[in-house]
């Protein structure tokens, strides 16, 4: 369904930011009826909006009903954006788009449920794990925000539909009426720190997740790391009802999930699972929807399997914490890591070293990894680039190293690519021509 094309009619939004999240948020506000003006800092984002028809001006804030500022610019911390800091100053709210989507959900009549989802690492899954669930029960149900479509891009859902939607800190410290009617926040380790000031900060943009709950409200907390289980003495004693889950849950159907491997997704899962029975799924669609989970690319995704070799492509580990996860899953392996190192490089991924039969390392920050891994006794080359990596990978899986090439970098991957998506594709496209090139 269309939201009504004079819902916002008579209120004055400005958007900065034209990326994935802004651009379409300032399309669908303008089909809503508001005013909309737009900026963004890169003269091509603004040539772009200004061609398909948006209003492209430094904005004035005054009689700005809001200021819808994109994930990825700073309100606060390290240094607000300058339009961000002039919004503060005329007491102009800042809000994110997942915000306006509620607000344009029940202005349009409709008593659509939201859940959220948040979390330092799995919240993409366990986003896209839910949603899976509920389409196979026949539930209307739109997925994005952090993860695929932009919040405000999502169509309006009639009474008994479901919005499943990946909640980042950044969009969580911008909402100001949502409530979630099921509400998930799976796990904390330190990360965005420079945005959120130190862990105490990102703790509590995280926590904002449960903001407004009820006791109508579910609230789903893990407990497998100490900040975590801080926030759950919180929730616990607020008034939404509070589901615990951990990595030792096993939940029906997982066993059958060959798209969730590790006790990473055992949490995932159950966390998916308890979000499900919230929202009125019976036990046997919860197990076919975890049991027929297709998964996500970049997360421990297998893109080839050649001769017994499995390619697994987990470009989306850009710490040390997701790449744990991924080298858990796996006896033996030839691992392809490196980037930009994040705080602490790989060395909270010493327990996993024994699992590491080779280390091919790429990227930027490849010496620093190196010396962590030679400091204890793992066997790694300093390769410099993705090519290169699966290239020797394969020469080495082939001389019976070990049987899986795992690219989980540990680090982000700017310094070569565009994002780890595009590393990802790259892995995926290398892998897939060796198989070609085999099978010729």
């Amino acid at each position: 369904m269309m939201f009504p094309a004079t819902l916002f009619a008579g209120q004055r939004f400005a958007v900065v930011g034209l990326g994935r999240n802004g651009l379409p948020a300032a399309h669908a506000l303008r089909a809503m009826g508001a005013e909309v003006v737009a900026w963004d800092d890169r003269a091509d984002a603004r040539a772009i909006a200004a061609a398909e028809g948006i209003t492209v001006l430094d904005p004035d804030m005054r009689g700005l009903t809001a200021l819808v500022l994109s994930p990825g610019i700073p309100h606060s911390l390290p240094k607000p954006h300058p339009m961000a800091a002039r919004a503060i100053a005329a007491r102009v709210p800042i809000v994110s788009d997942a915000e306006l989507l509620y607000r344009a959900v029940r202005a349009a009549g409709s008593r659509a449920r939201f859940a959220g989802i948040t979390g330092t690492n799995g919240k993409s899954t366990t986003t896209a794990l839910l949603a899976h669930i509920l389409e196979g029960a026949s539930v209307p149900v739109a997925a994005g925000g952090n993860l695929g479509t932009a919040a405000l891009a999502l169509p309006l859902l009639p009474d008994d539909g479901v919005y499943v939607l990946e909640m980042s800190s950044y969009m969580l410290e911008r909402l100001a009426t949502l409530r979630f009617d099921a509400a998930a926040m799976l796990n904390l380790s330190a990360d965005h720190i420079d945005r959120h000031g130190d862990m105490a900060g990102y703790a509590a943009a995280k926590r904002a997740i449960f903001d407004r709950q009820t006791d109508r409200d579910l609230a789903v907390i893990g407990i497998d790391d100490a900040p975590s289980r801080d926030m759950a003495a919180w929730l616990n004693t607020q008034r939404a009802r509070v589901v615990e889950i951990s990595e030792h849950n096993r939940v029906a159907g997982l066993d059958r999930a060959l798209a969730l491997p590790g006790a990473h997704n055992a949490q995932n899962a159950a966390a998916a699972a308890a979000m499900a029975v919230a929202l009125g799924m019976n036990r046997e669609q919860i197990v076919a929807g975890i049991a027929s989970y297709p998964g996500l690319p970049h997360r421990q995704e297998r893109v080839a399997e050649i001769n017994g070799v499995i390619f697994i492509n987990d470009s989306k580990a850009t710490n040390a914490d997701s790449a744990a996860r991924a080298l858990g899953c796996y006896d033996r392996l030839i691992w392809i890591a490196g980037g930009l190192a994040k705080e602490g490089g790989i060395k909270p991924l010493v327990d996993y070293f024994p699992r590491i039969a080779l280390a091919l390392l790429i990227g930027r920050d490849a010496g620093v990894l190196a010396e962590t891994l030679a400091a204890h006794g793992v066997a790694h080359r300093n390769v410099g680039t993705l090519e290169l990596a699966v290239s020797q990978a394969w020469d080495a899986a082939r001389a019976g190293v070990a049987n899986v090439v795992l690219l989980s970098p540990a680090c982000a991957s700017w310094d070569q690519f565009t994002g780890f998506d595009q590393r990802g594709d790259r892995f995926r496209a290398l892998a897939q021509r060796i198989a070609h090139e085999r099978a010729t």
